[in-house]
């Protein structure tokens, strides 16, 4: 069976766009391919690194969501990447073999850079950031990776060590390909990219009033003032999230009714929140269920985590005899 491998930072409690951009196609995959599923709680170090008080906590949040989501461990191997300590091995190895340039030259790099002001990003750690990625990957020889557009370069970039390394040491890895991950466009509650950093976010696991209150807030078409303005769906947020969540019949109503205004956005938003709930209520009590049961999460992790270094172990036996380290 074919391998995919993807991971999280861990962020604590999920989002929507969480589970429609990663979670929904996670949970896809795990009955097509050999799964690796995994906490990059070192990746988070490498621009959190002075404060690390909540990378714990936000794991276990974090997992509690994915498992309310129904990611199966008996389906997938889940793990936390810290406690693989193989990856930092190849990630070493994968570095001396990986030119600056490649590095500086990541678009996600140079944006990341320009836009946090409020973390110190001038370390090794952040500008190495893709080659640990890319030992994530190749560590379990991942063939196929779930990804979005903007992941692109990182991808190639792994693709690039994957050539530079086996053209040393002979052909030990495989070129991973991408899975481009469906994007929906989910919007936050002030229309921009729903994201936890712009507080415009819509919890899994919130209770349904504070959901209500978030949707009744959102933004609407801004040239909508009265309620007996037309309205423009298309540039709507809360449209886009009926188009996600709600069924094609109600997509269509709201769609006719706000362009002859004879639906507001009171109502608008009223249904889109009936389905929201009706969406997110039993991912929410699952994942509550997991909080009330900490202990069970924390074994899955464990346990996860002893096979992905057994796994880690082999490829790094492997590794190691190809590069002439160790005895």
């Amino acid at each position: 069976m074919k391998r995919v491998v993807s991971g999280m930072r861990p962020t604590g409690k999920l989002h929507l766009g969480h589970l429609e951009a990663v979670l929904k196609n996670w949970i896809a995959l795990q009955d097509e391919y050999e799964c690796y599923f995994f906490v990059a709680d070192w990746h988070a170090l490498t621009s959190d690194y002075a404060d690390t008080s909540e990378i714990r906590s936000n794991t276990l949040a974090m997992v509690c969501d994915w498992l309310g989501a129904e990611l199966d461990p008996n389906r997938c191997t889940i793990f936390m990447q810290s406690l693989v300590p193989q990856h930092a091995e190849l990630h070493l190895l994968f570095s001396t073999v990986t030119p600056l340039g490649w590095l500086e030259r990541v678009p996600t790099y140079k944006e990341a850079r320009e836009q946090i002001k409020d973390k110190d990003l001038s370390n090794y750690a952040f500008l190495g950031y893709p080659v640990l990625q890319a030992a994530d990957i190749l560590m379990y020889k991942g063939e196929y990776v779930p990804v979005g557009e903007d992941q692109l370069p990182h991808l190639e970039l792994t693709r690039e060590i994957v050539r530079r390394f086996n053209n040393f040491y002979g052909p030990i890895f495989p070129e991973p390909q991408a899975i481009l991950a469906p994007d929906p466009r989910v919007a936050g509650t002030d229309g921009r990219r729903m994201s936890k950093s712009y507080r415009n976010d819509l919890r899994i696991t919130d209770p349904p009033e504070v959901i209500g209150e978030k949707i009744r807030t959102m933004v609407t078409d801004p040239a909508r003032v009265r309620r007996t303005d037309p309205g423009n769906p298309d540039v709507c947020p809360v449209f886009w999230l009926h188009k996600i969540y709600s069924p094609q019949e109600t997509i269509d109503h709201v769609n006719v009714e706000c362009r002859r205004a004879g639906i507001g956005c009171i109502d608008c938003k009223k249904q889109l929140y009936e389905n929201v709930i009706t969406r997110l209520g039993p991912i929410a009590e699952r994942s509550r269920e997991y909080e009330q049961n900490i202990d069970v999460v924390k074994d899955i992790l464990i346990e996860g985590s002893r096979r992905a270094r057994e796994a880690a172990e082999r490829t790094m036996t492997e590794v190691r005899e190809a590069v002439r380290v160790g005895l």
